[in-house]
């Protein structure tokens, strides 16, 4: 569970991070500036978080690959 928290919670702050850099530099409307870090924080997460998603990846493979006890 602990690769699913830390990408997770990496996902978040990058977004947090991304909104309070763009409303420092772009100060505009909330939604429109609330879209624009979705789109920064989903472009940067994509390159900056790739070992995490990885570990994901291969927690929740790993889940479905395991046998299930029979009954």
């Amino acid at each position: 569970m602990r690769p699913v928290l830390v990408y997770t919670a990496s996902r978040i702050g990058l977004f947090l991070v991304t909104l309070g850099v763009l409303w420092i530099i772009w100060p505009i409307n909330l939604f429109v500036l609330i879209l624009a870090s979705f789109l920064v924080s989903g472009i940067a997460s994509y390159i900056l978080l790739s070992k995490q998603r990885d570990a994901v990846s291969a927690r929740i493979s790993n889940k479905i690959d395991q046998p299930k006890p029979q009954d």
